[in-house]
């Protein structure tokens, strides 16, 4: 799903109306929207105490056409109330601002006493043009929304008021929201911190623009819909030679754990097999976690880490795809070793934790990095802080300066890609901030391309939405403190079994 700025899209508006849509009709389509899903949320819509909240603009045009349509549709009286003169409403707002009179609806200018035990709050005080803080008028709206009305549930009609669309634009006090119903696409701020916290359950609702229109844009959250063939049902002639197979590089003495957690991920994402290389000494241990799981012993110095200059030749024969870094241990050869492998190999290869080092270019080689923002703050020569002060951009600019694809991770993971395009995953948990998480997810990313090595970004985008939709489940069933990396294999299949069920884009 295609995610916009504000100018995108007011742009997008603008082709809309030029394509012979009036605005007016658009805005009657955003009303009816909104009147939808309400009638879905809070049915009967008859039992419901309405509060709406309208400005000038028109994202008070939209509270108007919900007003009307509410009366005119289902026989509701909602309380409205303009907070601004009538004579300042301008174009399609003014308008609606008639058409509402003309339906009978009485329109206050200050919130009645009695409307303030309202079970259902409606803001259309602003939209997606508020360029700073909201004052006067909007920001006592605001006041009200947050304050006054202690029995009702929020429905933003295309933003909550006062939050700006884009990041980056300092905004003042911002209206709660339980629900928000927005237009064509979302918008920037709703889909990344801090914003897709404020907006509640976030929908989006067509009003007329043809996909055409969003021709260009590189910004989106990812959806089912993006990777659901790679979930289809198996050939009925497949075997394991079909689905590919893996070769982890990962372990040390003392954290055999991560490789086994990355080879069974692999395993359970749908690798036909998994062959993990590590340290000598770790590799009893490592076979101990999973019988499915090969093994390949290499040469190992007195700390247990693997030695320098390892003779790989014989692991990497026959294999599909190579995940490298779970494990592995900081120690100065290492860095040395994931070079060689990324030079000499041309099979899709994915780094995490301690294999994380800036590669040579090699465009049309799949190179996937998958950091933390203080894994990120190393390959970039920033800091954290940095990194998380514009996650869209530093994923984008890594991807684009370096030709690989950029997972990184986080609290709405960002995925960058070389041609500019970035996707945002809408799915996770706190509680995936448990040791072995980045492991698991490692380990999801080569079981699926595996199987689908010409489809690398779909495989990405899968194996980023499933781990935290799996993550979710998880954390509903065991608790946000209780959940465990090996839990989110657990809970995979019904993360599978969820996306399956999405019609997938051909």
């Amino acid at each position: 799903m295609k995610v916009l700025t504000a100018a995108e899209m007011r742009e997008v508006d603008r082709r809309t109306i030029e394509a012979g849509i009036p605005g007016i009709v658009l805005m009657e389509n955003a009303g009816c929207r909104v009147v939808e899903w309400l009638e879905k949320w809070f049915a009967p819509l008859s039992a419901q105490r309405i509060v709406i909240l309208c400005g000038k603009g028109n994202n008070g045009g939209d509270g108007m056409v919900i007003a009307r349509q509410l009366l005119c549709n289902a026989g509701i009286r909602a309380c409205i109330v303009l907070f601004a003169n009538p004579d300042d409403l301008k174009g399609d707002a003014a308008a609606n601002y008639q058409m509402l009179l003309a339906a009978g609806v009485r329109v206050h200018r200050e919130i009645p006493p009695e409307a303030r035990n309202a079970t259902l709050v409606i803001d259309a005080l602003l939209g997606t043009g508020i360029a700073g803080p909201a004052t006067g008028r909007m920001l006592d709206g605001i006041h009200a929304i947050n304050g006054e009305f202690p029995l009702a549930k929020v429905v933003a009609v295309d933003m909550p008021s006062g939050m700006p669309s884009d990041p980056g634009i300092e905004a003042g006090e911002i209206a709660r929201a339980d629900y928000t119903v927005t237009f064509t696409a979302p918008k920037v701020a709703q889909v990344i911190p801090p914003g897709c916290d404020r907006v509640g359950k976030l929908v989006v609702g067509g009003i007329g623009s043809r996909a055409e229109f969003f021709e260009g844009i590189k910004l989106e959250v990812i959806e089912p819909a993006m990777f659901g063939a790679l979930l289809a049902p198996r050939p009925p002639s497949g075997h394991k030679g079909t689905f590919g197979h893996v070769l982890a590089i990962a372990g040390s003495r003392g954290k055999t754990g991560a490789a086994a957690m990355t080879g069974i991920a692999a395993l359970r994402a749908g690798a036909g097999l998994v062959t993990v290389a590590s340290a000598e000494s770790a590799i009893p241990q490592i076979a101990g976690h999973a019988p499915e799981l090969m093994t390949e012993a290499l040469q190992e110095t007195e700390a247990g880490a693997i030695a320098p200059n390892p003779n790989l030749g014989p692991a990497l024969d026959g294999k599909t795809v190579i995940a490298m870094g779970p494990g592995l241990g900081r120690a100065q050869q290492i860095a040395g070793m994931v070079a060689s492998v990324a030079d000499a190999s041309e099979l899709p290869l994915v780094l995490d934790a301690d294999a994380l080092i800036p590669l040579r270019e090699a465009r049309g080689r799949v190179r996937i990095l998958t950091p933390h923002p203080g894994e990120m703050a190393r390959l970039t020569g920033k800091t954290a802080t940095d990194v998380q002060a514009d996650r869209l951009g530093a994923a984008r600019a890594f991807a684009q300066e370096h030709g690989v694809t950029l997972v990184l991770k986080g609290q709405r993971t960002v995925i960058g890609f070389l041609d500019g395009r970035v996707w945002i995953n809408p799915t996770g948990t706190p509680a995936l901030g448990t040791g072995g998480s980045g492991d698991i997810l490692t380990g999801l990313i080569a079981g699926l391309l595996a199987q689908f090595p010409k489809q690398p970004d779909e495989c990405v985008a899968a194996a980023v939405y499933l781990h935290g939709l799996a993550g979710e489940i998880g954390a509903r069933e065991l608790g946000e403190k209780s959940l465990i990396a090996t839990d989110v294999l657990r809970f995979l299949p019904r993360a599978m079994e969820e996306c399956a069920a999405v019609p997938h884009r051909l």
